[in-house]
């Protein structure tokens, strides 16, 4: 076998082996949350596994518009963070960071201090994102 096959057999098994490797769409599990803050409610649904999850965000304020976009991020213990792209009542496209905290069957969404690096919003750290008085509480929708 001379240099340039062994080389292209190289690359054929790097390429089948990297294109395994990723996640199936099929390992993910498909949630839908609701909640309700004073006259304001979020749908939320994700297609969730045990790292990562993807979705679509609703939030439709009362009488004056919505928020809508999807989601995306990591899983790490009970904490799910990404980011939330959206169009705000119909004008530009606007980014935010995310983070909800699972606590007894419910996502809780996580407010902090939202810095931007390499020019994408995040939550900044070591300031601590608050969980407690949360504006939205999801529950499942079964």
């Amino acid at each position: 076998m001379n240099i340039k096959s062994l080389f292209f057999l190289i690359v054929i098994i790097t390429v089948i082996v990297s294109c395994n490797s990723k996640e199936e769409k099929n390992d993910f599990k498909v949630v839908i949350y609701h909640a309700v803050h004073e006259k304001d409610t979020a749908i939320l649904t994700i297609n969730i596994n045990d790292k990562r999850f993807f979705g679509r965000y609703e939030i439709l304020y009362n009488k004056i518009g919505k928020d809508s976009g999807n989601v995306r991020g990591d899983i790490k213990g009970d904490t799910l963070r990404g980011d939330f792209h959206y169009i705000s009542n119909g004008g530009s496209w606007k980014r935010i960071p995310l983070a909800l905290l699972k606590k007894e069957n419910k996502l809780h969404l996580g407010t902090g201090v939202i810095a931007t690096y390499l020019n994408l919003p995040c939550f900044m750290p070591g300031i601590p994102i608050e969980y407690n008085d949360a504006k939205f509480v999801f529950e499942e929708v079964k």
